[in-house]
């Protein structure tokens, strides 16, 4: 039976290039696919384009691609990236610029584009689209129209799969679903189609997309057994041994870190789900409920009978709004009466603000050590420590407010508790919010584009 391999080469934007590097050189891959993008990630690749037209990629994958296409063109593994943010065309220029630098004659790379739908926006309102608020329910989306940013849609593999049928060798995306960069080279693959006959097997592939997306987080990262997991430093991103009847075994190269095990990947079949039964993407819809696991022994395991419907009518938008600023300081201090220290500074920080004359939506304190993980639900201490960290962050409309943040916490130096250390003066930032809503998938329509160096 046919088998394609495919190797998992980052998790996201600021992954380790070193195990992709590895999975190049050693795992005999047909694809390697790259994940860079989070839902804020697009509105702050935005506020850079909006700075400088020619940014709005990830610097990563253009630094990724320029140190691996020419391993992988000669071994004849195609890599595949949601890396183009929000201006794919740019990020594939300088792809295709860095091609050139190296001598890489005829290397193809694609460019898919039709996630960005900003300019779109006061269309879908006009069609009576009400773009409501999936987390909130808020239907207001006027109050805010002018401090849009961003609004990208998550879209299929369909894209991916027409780069891929026209010999792409590198192909350049937005925002793609994240498994839809492993479910569009099974569909060109293997032959499946958008029709009910093919609905298992794509979902079978969203299945094992899943699975490796988030790349170490499979083969050991983030296991509520990391004490037993060995050599971390080193571990092995993981690949996708994808059989032409829908069933898959995930592994790692040899002698790398990390473990693949029946563990490792239940651990990541549940990672950021809502219904098991319902796991929505924008190529299908699959069920985690019924796929069989079999531990197959050195850092292999078969999935099979995973199974899906067809794929939603409506897709998921992710739009990202100016909402504000945030001012943020934060101080140290050792024992003895460390906890009492930072209560004073706490008491202080407020004083000053009042007298500063600051205007906040939101002041938020943590004790750094403390609480500032689990907030109210973490118990009180009862002993002194040996050291305390206090955090303030304070939500404003304005940046000249954030600053007044700043300005009272270097205040501190001399009117606070003896003993008072600092971290890095922290600047005012800028605050993007995410609107989630839900778009018809008529509204959406890619389109592919051929660079050649």
């Amino acid at each position: 039976m046919r088998v394609v391999r495919i190797g998992s080469g980052s998790g996201f934007w600021g992954d380790a290039i070193d195990p992709a590097e590895e999975l190049l050189e050693g795992g005999q891959l047909d694809y390697l696919c790259f994940d860079y993008l989070a839902e804020l990630t697009m509105s702050l690749l935005q506020r850079a384009r909006m700075k400088q037209p020619d940014a709005g990629y990830v610097p990563d994958m253009v630094d990724h691609m320029q140190v691996l296409m020419a391993t992988a063109k000669a071994k004849q593994t195609r890599l595949i990236s949601n890396g183009g943010g929000v201006n794919p065309r740019a990020g594939a220029d300088r792809v295709i610029a860095a091609a050139r630098d190296q001598g890489l004659d005829r290397l193809r790379v694609a460019v898919v584009e039709g996630d960005d739908m900003l300019g779109r926006i006061d269309e879908m309102l006009d069609a009576g689209e009400s773009l409501t608020n999936l987390d909130n329910g808020r239907d207001d989306i006027a109050n805010i129209r002018e401090r849009i940013v961003s609004a990208n849609v998550y879209t299929d593999a369909s894209g991916i799969v027409n780069a891929l049928a026209q010999d792409a060798d590198v192909v350049i995306a937005g925002r793609v679903s994240d498994n839809a960069l492993y479910v569009g080279p099974m569909m060109h693959e293997f032959g499946w189609r958008y029709e009910p006959s093919f609905n298992d097997r794509i979902a079978a592939a969203i299945t094992t997309g899943h699975v490796v997306e988030c790349a170490a987080a499979c083969t050991g990262g983030m296991s509520s057994r990391f004490s037993e997991m060995p050599a971390m430093g080193r571990v092995g991103f993981p690949i996708i041994e994808m059989s032409e009847d829908g069933s898959a075994v995930i592994t790692k190269l040899p002698g790398t870190g990390g473990c693949v095990d029946e563990f490792t990947i239940k651990e990541h079949l549940v990672y950021e789900i809502a219904d098991p039964t319902n796991y929505i993407m924008p190529d299908g819809v699959a069920d985690f409920t019924a796929l069989e696991l079999k531990d197959l022994g050195d850092d292999r395991v078969r999935l099979s009978n995973m199974s899906g419907r067809p794929r939603p009518d409506t897709l998921k938008m992710v739009i990202g709004y100016e909402d504000g600023w945030i001012g943020e300081g934060l101080l140290f201090f050792p024992w003895p009466d460390a906890m009492r220290r930072a209560a004073k500074a706490r008491t202080t920080l407020l004083e000053r603000f009042e007298r500063m004359g600051l205007t906040a939506r939101d002041i938020h304190f943590d004790l750094v050590g403390v609480n500032a993980l689990h907030g109210p639900a973490a118990p009180e201490i009862h002993y002194d420590p040996n050291e305390v960290g206090l955090r303030v962050a304070v939500r404003t409309h304005t940046r000249a407010e954030a600053e007044k943040v700043r300005r009272a916490c270097s205040h501190m130096w001399i009117m606070g508790p003896g003993g008072t250390s600092f971290g890095t003066p922290i600047r005012p930032r800028p605050v993007v919010a995410t609107w989630p809503c839900l778009i018809p998938e008529s509204f959406v329509h890619q389109s592919v584009d051929i660079l050649e160096a």
